[in-house]
């Protein structure tokens, strides 16, 4: 937890700063990916450039909005969290009813119309972790009380997380529950409240698992892959068989097939099967070194915050970024159960790529403020009481 300071002015001295690394590594990705969405996406559609000029109108908004967030002030901002984070649960209700919802492959996850529509959960991670820095800061002395320190805070994790779950989509409630649990223990929640927490939340997910036929067909699928790999494990097998087709130098660019005939979602969650494929291990080793490296600097740019909002806020986008990271290729390379969840800045589709460019504005905007004076915690309660 980070202790206040007294305001002070300071620059860095060299514009290799930690929130730079992070930049300069998401540009790279979103580059990668747009260059491997082309390939990936020859045969989904008669016009190859379908979906790279999507990715590409994507990527144009995604920096208006990165842009745009990055020069908000985000403590005066604080004072509409809750509204926030209302709107964000009010969308996550309207997306569960039918005829507003859009339902894709059983699942109602999306709110617009015809080919216009976003991912609503996504951006409601965002305003959950916006809305738990808020109020977790605001009661920073209360963090080893029961009620107000952890009760409270465990039910706004636990709303967003539920109405996530009933779309049904686990993995991003699974995603939205870790980040939201890591955030309550950064902030200094107690171990005696946090593992009983974590067991129930465990043991709970097991069970919905479990009485769940088509989850729990994937599961004990993802235990043998190579005897179902005609059934529950087919995406994983064809997945696992381009990293192998690519070898240690790839394929080439363009010349991967596996994503032609054989690999379903290739442009979207299962896009890093079509880099180790194209480009090689070298190079899938690569992009993992990057997504580790914008940790590592996510972590040295914490070390800066100038009190608990804000190391929070910060802490929560780049958990957001990395744990996503993480999960997507976990799945992809066999190491967890199959589970549809984008690759950051890689993956085709609008709503991730926008809520990247938020999480990056947001960490922009700590680097530009966390260089002047900021209002500790007991001032911004008097400014928003």
């Amino acid at each position: 937890m980070p202790s206040e300071r007294p305001a002070e002015t300071f620059r860095a001295r060299s514009i290799a700063t930690p929130v730079a690394v992070i930049v300069v590594c998401a540009i790279g990705l979103t580059f990668l990916g747009l260059t491997i969405l082309f390939s990936a996406s020859v045969s989904l559609k008669q016009d190859p450039y379908f979906y790279l000029h999507k990715q590409v109108a994507g990527v144009a908004v995604a920096a208006l909005l990165c842009f745009v967030v990055s020069r908000v002030n985000l403590d005066y901002a604080r004072r509409a969290s809750k509204w926030v984070a209302a709107a964000a649960l009010v969308l996550l209700v309207l997306v569960l009813i039918p005829h507003l919802g859009v339902s894709v492959k059983g699942s109602r996850r999306w709110l617009g119309y015809g080919a216009a529509r976003l991912q609503v959960s996504e951006f409601a991670k965002l305003a959950m972790v916006f809305c738990l820095a808020h109020y977790l800061a605001l009661n920073q002395t209360r963090i080893g009380d029961w009620k107000r320190g952890y009760l409270y805070p465990l039910g706004i994790i636990g709303s967003f997380a539920g109405l996530i779950l009933l779309e049904p989509d686990f993995g991003t409630a699974a995603l939205a529950l870790s980040v939201g649990l890591l955030l309550l223990f950064l902030a200094g929640a107690k171990w005696r409240y946090m593992i009983p927490t974590v067991a129930l939340s465990a043991a709970a997910f097991a069970l919905m698992v479990e009485h769940n036929p088509n989850r729990l067909r994937r599961f004990t699928a993802f235990m043998d892959v190579e005897a179902n790999r005609q059934g529950g494990t087919y995406q994983l097998y064809q997945s696992l068989e381009a990293f192998a087709a690519g070898g240690t130098t790839g394929a080439g660019l363009g010349e991967g097939r596996q994503q032609i005939n054989f690999l379903p979602e290739a442009h979207t969650d299962f896009i890093f099967a079509v880099v180790g494929e194209e480009l090689g291990m070298w190079f899938t080793l690569a992009v993992v070194a990057v997504f580790a490296v914008m940790f590592v600097a996510g972590l040295a740019h914490l070390r800066r915050a100038p009190n608990l909002f804000h190391f929070l806020l910060a802490a929560g986008c780049l958990l957001l970024m990395c744990l996503q990271s993480i999960i997507n290729l976990g799945v992809v390379t066999g190491v967890l159960p199959t589970k549809g969840m984008s690759l950051p800045f890689i993956s085709a589709g609008l709503s991730n790529l926008l809520l990247m460019g938020l999480l990056i504005g947001v960490l922009i905007n700590t680097q530009r403020v966390w260089g002047r004076a900021v209002l500790p915690d007991g001032a911004m309660r008097e400014v928003l009481q």
